[in-house]
């Protein structure tokens, strides 16, 4: 009797073969199959061979492999080519059966396919996947949204697959309808971006603003790694500066200073934009690589402008701790923003999002792992309607502890001239959230002054909408309310 497969996963880049790998390591026969299909046959023979991995040449082929109903979890790059594998398979397969998408999609995508396949009598999941290369052969953390029947199709396989706690607890829940997998992604992503950021800047103002070399800031980030920002980018962090190349110098030291992005950073960064989040830090850590990108102009402009030339002449430990409570500080605020932006969609999209079990799904496996997660799990245990995790009696008062310290290492760095976008917006953000006052009843007035545009008063009840004539000559006729 022929093999029949328990999944098919179409794509075998690294993250695909990894899965697959996985999840044959965990009593799961998977039916490989990939559009150059000369790469099947080399997985077969080369890191597959002697796996239960069945190879297929065609789309019909692997679903003949597959038992009913049938599971293809597509692996291929976001966009376009998501779009014409979902429609290369819809004419094969049967209602009950489910596709599952687990790239960096879109999350609006998404929800435009989750409607689309379901409309055709199948399932569709959208799921997050991260953790990198590792994580896929190891443990991912796995983060799936959409068609809630299509779940207990695959939960045995994802829950075994995935990354586990401490505890033993699977880092793979269902998150919730159409695209809030993706979305959960997304956040996830953009939260990554924000820690790498203030992790650089720490090492940046390490590098040239103390003069401390590679194996100096190793012994750092080790050190560091033993306290509250315990975490998989720091342990990472800590083994690049010691990393030496052929001629025994620091690896790090000879990288091109240009990063780029892969759109979720941006896409997170639109979507606070879209439902008036102000997620500052996640975004100024996308600015931050674009203006990494315009090396060629950024090394003419060293050549043109100048910066202050003072050298730093304070105490260096105390310094170094300073910066070790900013980075911990501004890693608070961009935590803060993920879940904020996440209440904030789920209200705009339907969903009914569970955001200490989300901490949960990424405290293993995934790129922002960190012991941080459990405070955050801990924190909406305790207050589930939560609106910000700064109001967290926790994470108000270990941001107060780190408040002095990150003000001064934000005020040094501007006297030394080392940019700190991401510490600085953080310390913004801050300082306006705390703020019983800010100065939008001045902008409000200037609207009103030369737009009619009205506005607000304190000593009337919100929704009341006042107009004022403020030359004597624009007339008592305002123009109509919104708030752009």
């Amino acid at each position: 009797m022929e093999q029949k497969g328990d999944i098919a996963l179409i794509g075998l880049a690294v993250m695909g073969q990894n899965l697959i790998l996985n999840m044959n390591d965990n009593g799961y026969t998977v039916v490989a199959c990939n559009r150059t299909t000369s790469k099947v046959d080399e997985f077969l023979q080369q890191a597959a061979k002697g796996t239960r991995v069945i190879g297929a040449h065609s789309v019909e082929e692997m679903i003949s492999l597959l038992k009913s109903p049938r599971k293809i979890m597509l692996m291929v790059k976001a966009g376009k080519a998501v779009d014409d594998t979902i429609e290369l398979l819809l004419p094969h397969l049967s209602p009950g059966d489910c596709i599952i998408d687990g790239g960096n999609s879109y999350f609006l995508d998404t929800i435009r396919r989750a409607k689309s396949v379901e409309g055709k009598g199948m399932l569709y999941i959208g799921t997050g996947v991260s953790g990198g290369e590792e994580g896929a052969r190891r443990g991912p953390s796995i983060m799936p949204g959409g068609s809630a029947g299509a779940w207990p199709l695959v939960k045995d396989i994802f829950k075994a697959i995935s990354a586990k706690t401490p505890d033993g607890s699977a880092c793979c829940e269902w998150v919730g309808d159409n695209g809030a997998g993706h979305y959960v992604k997304m956040a996830h992503n953009g939260v990554e971006y924000g820690d790498m950021q203030l992790i650089c800047e720490a090492y940046q103002l390490m590098k040239y603003g103390v003069g401390l070399d590679a194996d100096a800031m190793h012994t750092i980030f080790a050190q560091w790694n033993t306290t509250e920002l315990d975490s998989y980018l720091i342990e990472i962090t800590r083994d690049i500066l010691a990393f030496k190349d052929a001629d025994g110098e620091p690896l790090i030291d000879k990288i091109l200073d240009t990063a780029g992005q892969k759109g979720t950073g941006k896409w997170m960064s639109v979507s606070s934009l879209d439902l008036g989040v102000p997620v500052t830090l996640i975004a100024e850590a996308v600015y931050a690589r674009c203006l990494s990108a315009i090396k060629d102009e950024r090394v003419v402009a060293a050549t043109i402008l100048s910066g202050p030339e003072e050298k730093f002449s304070g105490d260096t430990v105390a310094f170094i701790e300073d910066i070790r409570k900013a980075l911990l500080a501004s890693k608070i605020i961009s935590y803060a923003q993920g879940f904020m932006l996440m209440r904030e969609a789920a209200k705009e999209y339907g969903w009914s999002l569970d955001y200490g079990s989300i901490a949960m799904l990424w405290r293993s496996g995934c790129i922002i792992r960190s012991v941080f997660l459990e405070k955050i799990k801990a924190a909406f245990d305790k207050n589930p309607n939560l609106r910000n995790l700064l109001i967290d009696e926790y994470f108000a008062s270990l941001i107060g502890s780190c408040q002095g310290s990150w003000r001064r290492v934000i005020a040094q760095a501007v006297t030394l001239g080392i940019p700190v976008p991401a510490f600085s917006t953080a310390l913004a953000f801050y300082d306006g959230y705390r703020s019983e006052r800010l100065p939008a009843n001045l902008l409000q007035a200037q609207r009103d002054y030369f737009g009619a545009h009205t506005y607000e008063r304190l000593d009337k009840p919100r929704g009341t909408f006042f107009h004022t004539n403020w030359t004597g000559r624009g007339g008592d006729v305002s123009s109509s309310t919104y708030t752009a």
